[in-house]
C-alpha cells in the first residue's frame, strides 16, 4: 500500500500565495507521475498540475503562469507553489500518484484532501 500525505493549505487572501506538499510512502518502486487535482463546491474534480518522473509539467489554463508543480524524487514527494491565488481557487485540493509497486503493479493512490480558501 501506499499512503499520500498532503499539508501546506489554509485561508489566505487574494492575491497570495501558498505552498503545498505531498509526500508518498509505502510499498513503491517507483513513481510515474505525481500531481494536484482539485474539486470546489458543486464542481467536479479536476486537474490543476501534473509532473511526470522526467520532470515535464502540465498545467490547467486557468492556472498557467501562477502555479508552479515540482518534484522532489529523493524524496517521493511533490509540490505546489500557487501565486496570486484567485477567489475561484477555493477548493479541496488532492494529491494524486501513479506508483509501481516492486511486483510491477501499477496503480493510482490519492492523498485525504487539503482545503484551500482564498477569501478577503
Amino acid at each position: 500500500q501506499v499512503q499520500l500525505v498532503e499539508s501546506g493549505g489554509g485561508l489566505v487572501q487574494p492575491g497570495g500565495s501558498l505552498r503545498l506538499s505531498c509526500a508518498a510512502s509505502g510499498s513503491i518502486f517507483s513513481i510515474n507521475g505525481m500531481g494536484w487535482y482539485r474539486q470546489a463546491p458543486g464542481k467536479e474534480r479536476e486537474l490543476v498540475a501534473r509532473i511526470i518522473s522526467g520532470g515535464s509539467t502540465h498545467y490547467a489554463d486557468s492556472v498557467k503562469g501562477r502555479f508552479t508543480c515540482s518534484r522532489d524524487n529523493a524524496k517521493n514527494t511533490v509540490y505546489l507553489q500557487m501565486n496570486s491565488l484567485k477567489p475561484e481557487d477555493t477548493a479541496v485540493y488532492y494529491c494524486n500518484a501513479d506508483v509501481s509497486s516492486h511486483s510491477g503493479r501499477r496503480s493510482t493512490y490519492w492523498g485525504q484532501g487539503t482545503q484551500v480558501t482564498v477569501s478577503s
